[in-house]
């Protein structure tokens, strides 16, 4: 087995580019440079859900532990700062270009699903520092130990998991709700 890489911010100086490409956006006030920014985003950060909670997700509940811990204790690691990066880089984006395109409104209808979107938001905010943040790292140190508990790191997994997969229907929930915008529609 080889040595898996420890958390480093060397290793994930990619997330200069969506953070930088923000910025610009934001400073230059590019509409369609802040709508392409929120937007692969949030297909980075949905599309990651998705395939972590129905793909490798079950792909790693029938490999043997080792190759388990394997593949954990390489992906932990780069999940720490990609998800961090692309979730608070697509809310952000997401603000900025409500604010730009005149949704942040105090006039119905638009008020009500702009609040279902912000309620939205803040619960899945909370469940990634919340839950998934201290559940990647809890997992991710019990790998390391010279003599894992197995039972502990099933167990975190599946709640993981389980929450991964409530993200995702809430963000598909929020693409309904934007697809909707974008369209003109108020609903």
């Amino acid at each position: 087995m080889s040595q898996s890489p420890a958390v480093s911010i060397r290793a994930n100086l990619w997330t200069a580019i969506p953070i930088g490409a923000l910025i610009v956006a934001i400073i230059t006030s590019n509409l369609l440079l802040l709508n392409y920014v929120h937007v692969f985003t949030s297909i980075l950060w949905t599309g990651t859900d998705i395939f972590m909670a129905l793909i490798l997700g079950p792909i790693l509940r029938r490999v043997s532990f080792t190759t388990r811990k394997e593949i954990i204790s390489w992906l932990m690691p780069k999940m720490l700062f990609y998800m961090i990066t692309v979730s608070s880089v697509t809310t952000t984006a997401g603000y900025y270009l409500a604010e730009k395109m005149g949704l942040i409104t105090f006039q119905a209808p638009v008020i009500y699903w702009m609040l279902a979107v912000l309620i939205i938001v803040i619960v899945m905010f909370v469940q990634g520092l919340g839950i998934l943040m201290p559940t990647n790292l809890r997992i991710y140190f019990e790998l390391k130990k010279s003599e894992p508990d197995f039972e502990k790191i099933q167990r975190l997994t599946r709640r993981y998991v389980r929450v991964v997969m409530i993200q995702a229907a809430m963000q598909l929930s929020i693409i309904f709700i934007m697809a909707n915008f974008a369209t003109g529609l108020t609903l």
